[in-house]
């Protein structure tokens, strides 16, 4: 229960890396604001924490629009009254196409919600930390902000976008004993990566994606949930601004 009564908010909570991550954390005694485009997922989520004597509550945001956000941040407060852990997790992959056929569309979706979110929700978590003297965020990026990812320019520059987020905000208000972090997941099985209907429409794709990994199997979500609950706890008291690679060893 190293979270008692820690106020933790967890964007894109309604599945994979970000539902498990709401189950984890409640487990460890947060108390969850779970947070997603989603309504039928996210209220899913919530019940599932119930369910195991948690506790946590759904307020449905679009993380891609500022105003949102800030009105995420409100209701919390007016909640709550404090931040003390905030998880900036929800992203999409967007299409997967050569960048001279990506369209500027797509570009702009996935910019918005993989990056300018991250940038929102340190905007309007960060002041709060700052009053109560203190608080945890953590950002999900992916292994495609330490390394190119043919095929996925989008999704490639949007998380390198997040990595000089965290690493910015980190530098700036460590002082103020707020840690900000980021963890760079590999394939992690969720519904945003099924290898399953990967193999259905790319045969042969998914062997060859797991061959470059060094530990040749994708990642479990709670396997990049570890990373997460590790880099909100006090064992990493010291750690802040780091990019951690989640991969089995493909960054190596």
């Amino acid at each position: 229960m190293q979270f008692k009564n820690k106020i933790t908010l967890i964007t894109g909570a309604a599945s994979g890396i970000g539902r498990a991550a709401a189950l984890a954390f409640a487990k460890e005694g947060a108390t969850v604001i779970v947070s997603d485009m989603n309504h039928q997922g996210g209220k899913e989520t919530v019940e599932l924490i119930h369910a195991n004597n948690g506790k946590a509550t759904f307020i449905k945001t679009d993380v891609s629009k500022y105003e949102e956000v800030e009105k995420l941040m409100n209701e919390i407060i007016k909640q709550f009254g404090r931040l003390d852990i905030a998880i900036n997790n929800a992203g999409i992959s967007g299409v997967i196409t050569r960048t001279k056929d990506y369209p500027v569309d797509d570009w702009d979706k996935v910019m918005s919600i993989n990056a300018s979110s991250v940038f929102y929700g340190m905007k309007v978590q960060i002041p709060i930390m700052l009053e109560q003297e203190g608080g945890v965020i953590v950002n999900t990026a992916s292994i495609a902000g330490l390394k190119g990812l043919p095929n996925s320019i989008a999704y490639t520059a949007s998380k390198h976008a997040v990595i000089g987020a965290t690493k910015t905000a980190a530098m700036e208000y460590g002082r103020n004993n707020i840690r900000i972090n980021a963890i760079c997941p590999v394939f992690t099985v969720s519904p945003m990566f099924d290898p399953d209907a990967l193999e259905k429409i790319a045969q042969g794709v998914p062997d060859k994606l797991k061959a470059n990994v060094p530990m040749k199997r994708f990642a479990e979500v709670e396997e990049q949930v570890g990373a997460m609950i590790w880099l909100c706890s006090d064992q990493a008291s010291f750690v802040t601004g780091l990019a951690l690679p989640v991969d089995g060893g493909l960054t190596a």
